[in-house]
């Protein structure tokens, strides 16, 4: 059985299908077909919660005829979890400096609580620039933060009912200089992914380091596949 070349891309909180611009000519080089979801927690609606991200994610997936590897950026890893072991086309999980949380789980609950007003109908985020984009080139890294949207805070304390990497074979991508992602989160999913890989910088490597990154998807998918018995082209 040839393995995946189909891999889905999404994105995380705040940001949108543009922020892979730099990422997926990349990916196309090395014989990846991609494809983005945009999940819709950030199109300005606060009662959109993770669990329409999920079902986003779901539709999304269902369209492509096919198997896939689903690559999940930082908030992203939430719905992908929630949802890919639902669906039998799915192979492999890459979640790229994101969270891998255990079912009944939400994201503030290993915070202890929310970072904003419970009555908060969108939630604030670190200042952009140190915390996604401090090593990203001066005129992306702007570009970029022109282009964040408002978030849902509502993702955040949705629970996931699923834990999709305990039962589909999951790489992590670490950020070694990554100060978007809360360290314990980092520490925790150590334990959790099957094959574990470092790049380093920051939060957003698509945008600061595309050809690393795409030769780091390239290496953990193949490891994946490898560990599967599922022949790679």
């Amino acid at each position: 059985m040839a393995g995946p070349r189909h891999l889905v891309l999404v994105h995380g909180a705040w940001h949108g299908p543009w922020c892979w611009e730099r990422l997926v000519p990349e990916l196309e080089r090395r014989g990846w077909t991609t494809s983005a979801v945009d999940l819709p927690s950030t199109w300005g609606n606060p009662g959109t919660g993770m669990h329409d991200d999920a079902q986003a994610v779901r539709e999304h997936l269902e369209s492509i005829d096919g198997p896939v590897t689903v690559l999940a950026h930082s908030y992203g890893g939430v719905p992908v979890s929630e949802v890919a072991d639902t669906l039998p086309n799915v192979r492999q999980l890459v979640y790229l400096a994101a969270h891998m949380l255990e079912a009944d789980e939400a994201v503030t609950s290993s915070l202890g609580g929310p970072w904003f007003p419970l009555e908060a109908e969108t939630a604030p985020h670190l200042p952009p620039h140190e915390a996604f984009y401090h090593d990203v080139p001066a005129e992306w890294a702007a570009k970029a933060v022109a282009r964040l949207r408002p978030q849902s805070a509502r993702v955040f304390l949705d629970e996931q009912t699923r834990a999709s990497w305990r039962t589909i074979p999951s790489a992590l991508i670490v950020c070694d200089d990554d100060r978007g992602m809360p360290e314990l989160f980092t520490k925790r999913a150590l334990q959790s992914a099957d094959v574990v890989r470092h790049l380093p910088g920051g939060h957003s490597p698509f945008l600061a380091r595309p050809v690393e990154l795409a030769d780091a998807i390239d290496e953990v998918t193949f490891t994946l596949a490898t560990v599967a018995g599922i022949r790679v082209p």
